[in-house]
């Protein structure tokens, strides 16, 4: 049933621009050229694959996962490779305006021209961001890419190990003759119980939307078609006549093949029964922050733009709360971009600066007390009585304040009649 499906789907991916030529591939730098593992090869081979055959990708945020599928002879997709994300950047949920921090969420395509084997990221490709859902609703944002490194801004990061091999599938996808490759980015496995878990998010319809494009691959495994109209994405429809879709136009009459309708239809009646299970108990379970709009996104980004300047604003990104009050951490600092770094600098040697002053303030404010405290010694010792030689402490006198020895009163008299008897007066 899903065989002539499948070859459509391999038909409508090849529409886009011209695969990678032989001489961009030679241009790729020895770690873009490593080949996939053995262990790999043989796996692949085993399920029908070859090495140069299409792929595609598939990201959840919540598990932490990136999947690497391939078509294998009968056109259908199966999985040869999952990986653990090294870092994403932001919380659950679409990425909305430049400097958000969130890693995008949606249908993006690759082609050639967006693989850098030269990225100062060991390796990357951009993801497209942002396609023409994101345009039709105003969304902005660039260089949102999958990257080695282990460090994001609003991208996905691996290690550089993971990163090579991921790159590698891609490669070969392109030498064997495909000209884009399919990047599905959700927040979560959308299974019943997940969705149910975040039935009353803000980004829940969001998401709605995002499912039908994960069910359709999940009943068929071929890349779903997605084309955008009504602001909104739309998948494996084929418009009716000469009608063609529009990112901000109606949705023009379209059609889907029959087998899929009623495959989806079976699908559909299974996931509400399971839905309307785990909806019972989905408040209980746990569930990760996710960004509350374009309020939120607006905020971040106006934090990114400061931290771009050099400013001292807090260490980690604001939040904004379901009541309108917005958390922040109270550590403050100059984070690592340019500006802050240069400023950091200035701070660090004005600090130094201003603690050398200090210094140099400290020792001369001791040095004056010293002297203060000599000279009131000096004072002190100056004003303290003598004592009289042979005197005991209680008997201490004055010099000046010591009476002249008494003289006998004739004796001076007589001695002076001598005198002037002998020498005359």
């Amino acid at each position: 049933m899903f065989a002539k499906l499948a070859r459509t789907g391999l038909l409508i991916a090849a529409i886009g621009v011209a695969g990678c030529t032989d001489s961009s591939m030679k241009d790729f730098n020895p770690s873009a050229n490593n080949p996939l593992p053995e262990k790999i090869l043989a796996s692949m081979k085993a399920k029908g694959m070859t090495r140069t055959s299409p792929v595609m990708a598939r990201i959840f945020k919540e598990e932490g996962k990136l999947e690497i599928w391939k078509a294998k002879t009968n056109g259908r997709y199966d999985i040869v490779a999952s990986y653990d994300i090294c870092k994403w950047s932001g919380k659950l949920g679409p990425k909305f305006t430049e400097g958000d921090r969130q890693a995008p969420e949606g249908f993006y395509t690759v082609r050639p021209a967006q693989m850098n084997p030269r990225s100062s990221y060991h390796l990357a490709f951009n993801i497209g961001y942002p396609n023409a859902y994101d345009r039709a609703n105003g969304r902005t944002g660039s260089h949102l890419m999958v990257h080695g490194a282990c460090s994001s801004s609003g991208c996905y990061s691996m290690t550089d190990a993971q990163i090579e091999q991921i790159y590698a599938f891609g490669r070969d996808a392109f030498q064997g003759g495909q000209t884009e490759f399919q990047i599905q980015a959700f927040p979560f496995r959308m299974t019943a119980a997940n969705m149910a878990r975040y039935r009353n998010d803000p980004n829940y319809e969001f998401w709605k939307m995002l499912k039908v494009g994960y069910d359709n691959f999940e009943i068929t495994k071929v890349p779903p078609k997605v084309d955008v109209c009504e602001r909104r994405y739309v998948f494996n429809r084929v418009p009716e006549g000469t009608a063609a879709f529009s990112p901000t136009a109606a949705c023009p009459p379209s059609t889907q093949p029959g087998s899929l309708v009623t495959a989806y239809q079976s699908y559909q009646k299974s996931y509400d029964a399971a839905f309307a299970v785990a909806a019972k108990k989905g408040d209980k379970l746990p569930r990760k922050p996710s960004i509350a709009g374009l309020n939120e996104a607006n905020i971040v980004s106006e934090w990114t733009k400061k931290r771009a300047r050099g400013e001292r604003i807090p260490v980690e990104p604001p939040s904004l709360n379901s009541d309108g009050t917005v958390t922040q951490t109270a550590r403050m600092g100059r984070i690592d971009s340019p500006a802050g770094k240069k400023q950091a600098s200035l701070d660090a040697a004005a600090a130094e600066k201003a603690k050398a002053a200090a210094e140099k303030k400290a020792i001369a404010l001791a040095k004056a007390e010293e002297k203060e405290r000599a000279q009131e010694a000096a004072k002190a010792a100056a004003e303290q009585p003598v004592v009289a030689t042979g005197a005991t402490a209680t008997e201490a006198v004055p010099v000046e304040a010591a009476a002249p020895p008494p003289q006998k009163p004739g004796l001076f008299s007589s001695a002076r009649k001598r005198i002037v008897n002998i020498f005359g007066s």
